[in-house]
């Protein structure tokens, strides 16, 4: 695809650099998830929010009805790599200001594409269990994070992500994939309070940033309006492909990362460095 004639505005935004302070670096190594505000402008939220919004809704359209869902299906609509669609997703998803806030936060020099994915939670739509993220990924190291960026403000009752703060470091609850018993599981274990759990709205163009290991969730869609999110998850771009441990790293690097055999970096056409 050839890069998109964005409104002058958009692309300044797309091309500065996020000015992260020492304490926000410092929150982020201590804790493996920072929130980050301010982080896009309103005239970006503006521009991307009815492309995104277009993709999620043609890619989910044979989805069932928010009744039919089992506990995860209910989280959200998802659509996935919405870059490889979208020229314009291509060049935000990819842009100089997204490269070089993973980098200093990752603390690496230079990064890599997983994937995207747009998550939509819609009015009713039930929790998003307790997780962590790098259960899926068939990844050799811990240098890789997810963006998390929502297109509006979020206020509480919309159900914005939570994180228990330095998660990173329990292993109790990383062989659960997303449900109702990893919810059960690691929710109890959250609630001995060794790890305080972050629970804030988030303000317009406000982002958060948190590592595969961050065990998150987020509460139900209490509001009338869908709850639209899009996320970006990044890698260090020397990162290689470990062997897989459960059926669903398997089907990831199979998705995800075509091509790339187990050792090898991940530099597939789908993970291009940013």
């Amino acid at each position: 695809m050839k890069p998109t004639e964005l409104p002058t505005r958009v692309r300044a935004t797309l091309d500065m650099r996020y000015p992260l302070s020492s304490e926000q670096k410092a929150r982020f190594r201590a804790y493996r998830c920072v929130k980050l505000p301010h982080f896009w402008t309103p005239e970006v939220l503006e521009y991307f929010e009815p492309v995104v919004t277009h993709w999620v809704g043609k890619l989910t359209e044979s989805m069932p009805d928010l009744s039919q869902r089992d506990t995860y299906g209910k989280a959200f609509r998802q659509a996935f790599n919405l870059w490889v669609h979208d020229s314009r997703v291509k060049e935000w998803m990819l842009s100089p200001r997204i490269r070089m806030v993973m980098e200093e936060l990752l603390e690496c020099t230079g990064v890599r594409m997983y994937h995207d994915q747009a998550l939509y939670k819609e009015p009713g739509g039930g929790i998003t269990p307790w997780h962590a993220d790098q259960y899926y990924w068939p990844l050799d190291s811990d240098r890789v994070a997810t963006l998390w960026m929502p297109l509006h403000a979020v206020p509480t009752e919309m159900g914005p992500l939570n994180f228990a703060q330095g998660s990173h470091v329990l292993t109790e609850g990383r062989q659960l994939e997303i449900g109702e018993d990893s919810e059960a599981r690691i929710g109890a274990r959250m609630r001995i309070g060794d790890f305080p759990v972050l629970q804030e709205p988030y303000g317009l163009g406000e982002v958060s940033v948190h590592s595969g290991w961050v065990f998150h969730r987020a509460s139900p869609n209490q509001s009338d309006e869908m709850r639209k999110v899009m996320t970006g998850i990044y890698m260090d771009a020397q990162m290689r492909a470990s062997e897989p441990v459960n059926a669903h790293q398997s089907a990831d690097l199979a998705q995800w990362a075509p091509g790339v055999a187990v050792g090898e970096l991940l530099n597939s056409p789908l993970n291009p460095q940013l």
